[in-house]
């Protein structure tokens, strides 16, 4: 009975939602077009369509996915629809797509969301990096691996290094590497296509129209370089104010020049000159790698743990190490 109830199941949401017959094969590739996400289509307002998109991952060409794009855009429901429909398939469902061809794998592995376990003093961070920890000591060349962002909750340099070294191992594991698809903040991954061959570089399109982001919400071939993150912020209601002191920032950082000290608004308010900026270093000195450390800590809100990582952070610092 148990059995009839799933099947009966799997017919009725296959039906009432247009899913198609998988077909589950032994080789080693994905390729699925078309693809939506379950339960997203179905929480959409009855005027609104859900935009699909195409997903080829393989053992040869197209193995590791760096996934770039704006908050917001897509990106994290397409990785979630791909895990979901590859688990469908093997579970013995019709799916969400116009085709697809799966190549059976042995787990899925996903690193999705933020999460903190304050009673055993794990911080955010640490949280991430025990499920990545997990995930490459579990590994083989029948997973599939879904990263939504891998060290964000860290120092640039620090989360940059974490997060090229993991898709380089995911890449080269035991000479074969592994299928992943890997969204990311981080710009400077979509350089990995000039070393490793199976890396290829996607984005989630936008429209950019008077200062606005228009989402198109469609899988594209090539990287970006840009994250919207402040109009992000403007949609999410971030005062006017902050947005626009933002966005000044956000220039003179691109700039080379990082301005310093209060806004134009405050500082013309008080009746003082304007700091004037100071051009950023890529390494700074060991005394300021310190001073900056140190200013980002908040005291109130370390663990015991936290603050043995910070003191040995410290500790390389002051002897020279980069920041």
């Amino acid at each position: 009975i148990r059995r009839l109830d799933c099947l009966l199941s799997f017919d009725a949401i296959a039906k009432s939602n247009a899913y198609v017959r998988p077909e589950v094969n032994e080789t080693t590739t994905i390729e699925i077009k078309d693809g939506r996400h379950p339960v997203i289509e179905q929480q959409l307002p009855i005027d609104e369509e859900y935009v699909a998109n195409d997903i080829l991952l393989d053992n040869t060409d197209q193995q590791v996915i760096i996934l770039t794009g704006p908050n917001m855009s897509g990106k994290s429901a397409l990785l979630r629809q791909t895990a979901l429909i590859t688990l469908m398939a093997q579970a013995g469902s019709f799916v969400p797509a116009e085709s697809a061809s799966i190549g059976w794998v042995d787990k899925i592995f996903t690193r999705v969301g933020a999460s903190d376990n304050i009673a055993l003093g794990e911080s955010t961070f640490m949280v991430e990096m025990l499920e990545a920890a997990s995930i490459l000591n579990n590994l083989s060349e029948r997973s599939l691996v879904i990263l939504d962002e891998i060290g964000r909750g860290t120092s640039t340099y620090d989360g940059l290094s974490i997060a090229w070294a993991v898709a380089e191992y995911l890449h080269d594991l035991s000479g074969t590497g592994v299928k992943t698809l890997f969204a990311t903040h981080y710009h400077e991954l979509t350089d990995l296509v000039r070393t490793h061959q199976r890396v290829k570089n996607f984005n989630i399109a936008v429209k950019e129209w008077n200062d606005e982001i228009i989402f198109l919400r469609k899988l594209v071939d090539g990287g970006t370089n840009r994250s919207y993150g402040i109009q992000v912020a403007r949609l999410a209601g971030i005062p006017r104010t902050v947005v626009k002191r933002a966005k000044k920032i956000l220039a003179g950082i691109e700039s080379g020049a990082h301005p310093v000290g209060p806004s134009s608004e405050t500082v013309a308010s008080a009746g003082r000159p304007e700091k004037e900026a100071v051009q950023l270093s890529l390494f700074n000195s060991p005394e300021n790698a310190v001073l900056t450390m140190l200013n980002r800590i908040d005291v109130t809100r370390l663990t015991p743990l936290e603050a043995l990582n910070c003191l040995d952070r410290l500790c390389e610092l002051a002897k020279g190490g980069s920041g």
